[in-house]
């Protein structure tokens, strides 16, 4: 082994030849740290194995051993379960339920498999007071206070477990590679040691990641490409709600999200996230509409609250919270455009409430109608869903999965849906009424 050093950018991994202010590949500044690694002298022909070639239709697949965590959600999300020998990585602000959930979820997972738990960040008695708070019931986890993963390696070789939580995998420090903990070297080095004894053993890794502010996984992007599974935990630390959402999943879908709720004893599973997001929802007020948005393969019912009230500044001021701010002003303009509201002089606020957030464009019509019923102070039947994308020119386009959002909507005890017209040909429902549009104006002369 002979060792050579470089430059090694921390925010994405690249590399350099000498020291830059500037990575320019990120465009980061001052990100550029110098490492040392090593790298192998080439080997005998004697030393090399023989490749193992095999055509496609002689490889047989083995079906895969699933872990269930007794986590409706969390399952939902892992595609069915945890997997043995993956390696599941779990990214999200401080403070936002990472290790709660984890810790909740050893109490179902040790009954499958030998669980150890590894903190790097924390004392046991500190985790010992968290499994007191969320009222775990003596659980037989295993675990260890340790930052090196030589340590863990060896404590893994003896106890044996099905199971390992590295929380996190940003404080692990390997002492083959150079480097602070959470640095490019290290972060590679100790994550390729995991996911060796991962593959080797049949043991799944749960990691917990720091994320950047910007909402990414610290360190390099290569973590995210080694691992089976990257899971983000979203919200706000002062809302209760969480949202679980997979960005990466070799063994299931990346469509599906779980909604937990934050309470005094952990996270607890939210069954009917659409019942609950519309609890306390105001009757008689104009600004409110409901939509139902696609989060995977499950319906969501989110409330749209719009205010529009007089300017006391000369440029009216725009807001957006849960929802794109730049979508929000084309709506806008295009019910100046088309429907001819005079919002020159008039603020605007939108917000999705219960902290979701909505990406899809199918809430363009619920949150131009929640403008319009706020401008001209019309109130908006408690028992309508509006469904709709919105184009420039103030027609109403057609939305994806259209059956299941009012199967969804019927279910939950709404008797009228305004939707597209291209939709509502196709869809055979009873016992809700189907108002289609081709329009922004025709939607608004429905809730006249």
């Amino acid at each position: 082994m002979k060792q050579k050093t470089v430059f090694v950018c921390q925010n994405c991994g690249n590399e350099f030849g000498k020291w830059m202010g500037k990575c320019t590949a990120c465009g980061a500044w001052n990100t550029i740290v110098e490492e040392t690694v090593q790298i192998s002298v080439g080997k005998s022909k004697s030393a090399v194995r023989e490749p193992q070639v095999e055509r496609l239709h002689e490889v047989k697949i083995e079906a895969e051993d699933r872990i269930s965590t007794c986590s409706n959600e969390l399952d939902r999300v892992l595609g069915g379960g945890l997997v043995r020998g993956s390696m599941v990585l779990v990214g999200g602000e401080p403070g936002i339920g990472k290790s709660t959930l984890l810790l909740q979820i050893c109490t179902a997972l040790e009954k499958s498999a030998k669980v150890l738990y590894v903190t790097g960040e924390e004392s046991k008695q500190q985790i010992k007071l968290r499994a007191d708070r969320i009222g775990m019931d003596d659980p037989d986890v295993l675990l260890l206070a340790e930052t090196d993963i030589e340590v863990i390696l060896s404590a893994i070789e003896k106890e044996k477990p099905g199971v390992v939580i590295i929380d996190s995998v940003q404080t692990m420090l390997h002492s083959d590679y150079s480097g602070t903990p959470g640095s490019v070297g290290q972060v590679r080095g100790v994550t390729m040691e995991l996911m060796r004894v991962a593959k080797e053993k049949g043991i799944s890794f749960f990691l917990v990641g720091h994320v950047t502010k910007e909402g990414s996984i610290a360190g390099p992007r290569i973590l995210e490409h080694m691992v089976d599974a990257v899971l983000y935990f979203e919200g706000e630390r002062h809302q209760s709600y969480r949202i679980l959402r997979a960005v990466k999943n070799r063994y299931g879908s990346t469509n599906e999200i779980g909604v937990f709720e934050m309470k005094d004893n952990g996270l607890q599973e939210v069954e009917n996230p659409s019942l609950t997001m519309l609890s306390g929802r105001p009757e008689g007020v104009s600004g409110s509409a409901v939509t139902c948005m696609m989060e995977g393969t499950r319906p969501l019912l989110a409330e749209i609250q719009a205010l529009v009230s007089t300017t006391g500044f000369g440029i009216p001021r725009r807001m957006a919270n849960g929802m794109d701010y730049n979508r929000v002003n084309l709506i806008i303009a295009v019910l100046e455009k088309r429907l001819g509201l005079s919002m020159q002089n008039q603020d605007s606020y939108v917000n999705i409430v219960g902290g979701i957030r909505i990406d899809e464009t199918a809430a363009d019509l619920a949150v131009a109608c929640a403008v319009a019923s706020s401008s001209k102070n019309l109130v908006i039947p408690s028992d309508t869903v509006i469904l709709g994308e919105i184009g420039l020119t103030g027609e109403v386009r057609g939305i994806s999965q259209a059956e299941r959002r009012v199967s969804e909507i019927k279910n939950l005890g709404f008797t009228r849906c305004i939707l597209p017209a291209t939709n509502a040909k196709d869809i055979k429902a009873t016992g809700i009424t189907l108002v289609p549009v081709k329009t922004v104006k025709e939607a608004m002369d429905a809730l006249a």
